[in-house]
């Protein structure tokens, strides 16, 4: 191995030797580990850990390698109208749904469904939060396997068969999630937001970087302002709509367009409002927060945050076309998820490559991390008999949740292969289309029965009598209405 190749070798392995080191020793404090430390990190984590968090979770390895070949396949911004959405659903969750999760003290989400609706509306959500969760990680797992496909192609200058790139897909997510599990296991919600923190860092460090070294690289073709002009002189927003169409035609065109101003305001506000605030893999950080207004400052700034990390990952893929486009490669790989990959590892030096792979890791062990806990705190919570707050032996509880961490660890590589299978045999599928189309079947109706049980009063079918009142109906009484339900 030449010593370019080990001195990449090192600053990987010191980046995650780092993240696995704080997601180890991040939440000892001298005391038994708790339930409530492992699930909640004890209410007491600080907003701007949990901001970094959630930058974290929404920058996942299909971010880091999917933005890039939306821009490199789109040739422009239209992507970025989705933010949009992000910050118009961020405030409407921040000020209108979190509160109850606060003052009833959950740990799943889903928990505020069983004393609004009962124990069947409750384990039908968790039910569909399981299974979303599991096939979207599963399919990000896959994403963080691809450096390491394309990286053994040109280590060992040869293309793989379909068989080979299976195998080596399969070891790599057997790796990452191996590792991610250990930390998680041990560390729980407190390990997951601290290393999300250093991963967010991470990939925005190898972000820039990336598209600095591209801005460097093409200054010799283009002068920069010229480069710039041609960078920014892109489509930002699409409406969709064609003059000469009628009402039926347009509303089909804009059906078959990926990102339009319409999927911003109405597609992505929805989108955001389910993922942000009826999934416990995003919820169950905030809720680590001392109060709710701790939470919504987080909630609120990752919204905006979204619009200059989406930018810069947009604008690397259009600089990688640039660059291809004047710099011809016999081997440039035909999938564009491959690109950024292939860029990564043949034009970027010695140690900067290092780092930029280290950020492709960093993001996929914190967003897999998280997935991990909030999976199986959801699990444990709104599916064990007898419940959890009956079980009284602290050890007993976090064997359980430890045990059911594994579990899902398991079942998300086995999607991960899965996924890695199906991209193998067909070359043309994009990652963010997959991952986007994973969630969207599920979160509406998700979204819809929270925001009847913020918005309403009354009960639904199983109902419970009120324990302060003895009524059957809905108890009007109080402004802390929710917690009167058993």
């Amino acid at each position: 191995m030449s010593t370019s190749l080990w001195l990449d070798g090192l600053v990987i392995v010191f980046f995650l030797s780092l993240i696995f080191w704080i997601g180890l020793f991040s939440s000892k404090d001298g005391q038994e580990k708790k339930y409530d430390d492992l699930t909640l990190g004890g209410r007491k984590m600080p907003w701007w850990s949990i901001l970094g968090s959630i930058i974290a979770a929404e920058t996942s390895a299909g971010a880091f390698l999917g933005t890039p070949a939306e821009g490199y396949v789109l040739q422009n911004y239209t992507y970025l109208q989705l933010a949009l959405g992000t910050i118009l659903a961020r405030l409407i969750i921040a000020f209108f749904l979190f509160k109850p999760f606060f003052q009833l003290k959950v740990h799943s989400i889903y928990q505020f469904l069983e004393l609004r609706f009962g124990p069947l509306t409750q384990k039908i959500a968790s039910a569909i939060f399981l299974l979303t969760r599991v096939l979207a990680m599963g399919t990000r797992l896959y994403v963080a396997a691809i450096i390491l496909v394309v990286g053994t192609q040109i280590l060992f200058q040869k293309s793989l068969s379909p068989l080979q790139e299976v195998t080596l897909y399969f070891f790599s997510i057997v790796l990452i999630s191996t590792f991610t599990a250990i930390y998680t296991t041990l560390g729980g919600i407190k390990a997951v937001i601290w290393t999300d923190l250093i991963q967010a860092s991470v990939m925005l460090l190898g972000g820039i970087v990336a598209f600095w070294i591209l801005i460097e690289k093409l200054s010799f073709v283009y002068p920069l302002p010229t480069l710039f002009h041609k960078l920014i002189d892109r489509p930002w927003i699409t409406m969709g709509i064609i003059p000469s169409k009628g009402l039926l035609e347009n509303l089909l065109v804009i059906l078959a367009i990926d990102y339009t101003i319409w999927s911003a305001l109405i597609g992505s506000t929805f989108t955001t409002m389910a993922t942000h605030g009826t999934d416990q893999d995003i919820v169950q950080r905030l809720l680590t927060a001392k109060d709710y207004q701790k939470s919504r400052l987080s909630l609120i700034l990752s919204g905006f945050a979204d619009i200059p990390i989406g930018f810069l990952f947009l604008s690397i893929g259009l600089l990688l076309s640039f660059f291809y486009s004047t710099h011809a490669d016999s081997g440039l790989p035909a999938n564009p998820n491959e690109i950024f990959p292939y860029f990564i590892i043949t034009q970027l030096p010695s140690g900067i490559r290092g780092i930029v792979i280290a950020a492709i890791f960093a993001t996929a062990t914190g967003s897999l991390s998280a997935a991990l806990n909030a999976l199986a705190t959801s699990f444990c919570q709104d599916w064990m008999h007898p419940p959890m707050n009956v079980i009284t032996d602290e050890k007993k509880k976090v064997s359980i949740l430890r045990a059911a961490t594994i579990f899902f660890a398991f079942l998300t590589s086995l999607i991960g292969i899965g996924t890695a299978m199906y991209v193998v045999y067909s070359p043309e599928a994009r990652i963010l289309p997959i991952i986007l189309g994973i969630i969207g079947f599920t979160y509406g109706p998700l979204l819809g029965v929270f925001l009847l049980g913020i918005l309403t009063r009354t009960r639904g079918s199983e109902q419970k009598k009120c324990l302060r009142h003895g009524c059957r109906f809905s108890c009007r009484i109080g402004s802390k209405w929710p917690s009167v339900w058993r």
